[in-house]
């Protein structure tokens, strides 16, 4: 089975870090640790899959790109403000926000489209 190994290891680590993230969240009732975590947790599995499907499409390939970047304006935000009690940068998390959006968009798109090309790397 040939898998994009990059993307099977972001959905590792989105996985690890949201139960790293419930588990924050379990010992804090302040910061974003309870929204951070499921974020982490339901974007873990579409990148496994997206891992599979971003071999044989270029736009899924794409769209988990636009994903990554996302997670990490969004959550890195969200984990700037708890940690250092400032923003990432400003409009970090909407524009990561908006990245999401557009990346799922994207991925969704994949189902009109050809799948039966190898997309080079």
């Amino acid at each position: 089975m040939d898998i994009n190994r990059v993307f099977a290891g972001f959905g590792g680590l989105f996985g690890a870090a949201g139960i790293a993230a419930y588990a924050a969240a379990a010992h804090s009732a302040e910061g974003h640790m309870a929204t951070i975590a499921p974020i982490l947790f339901i974007h873990a599995p579409a990148f496994l899959a997206l891992s599979l499907l971003a071999k044989v499409s270029r736009p899924a390939y794409f769209g988990a790109w636009v994903l990554v970047f996302g997670l990490l304006f969004f959550i890195g935000d969200l984990v700037s403000r708890d940690a250092i009690g400032d923003r990432l940068f400003p409009f970090a998390a909407p524009l990561g926000g908006s990245l999401l959006i557009l990346g799922w968009v994207i991925v969704a798109g994949t189902a009109f489209g050809r799948l039966d090309f190898e997309r080079s790397e």
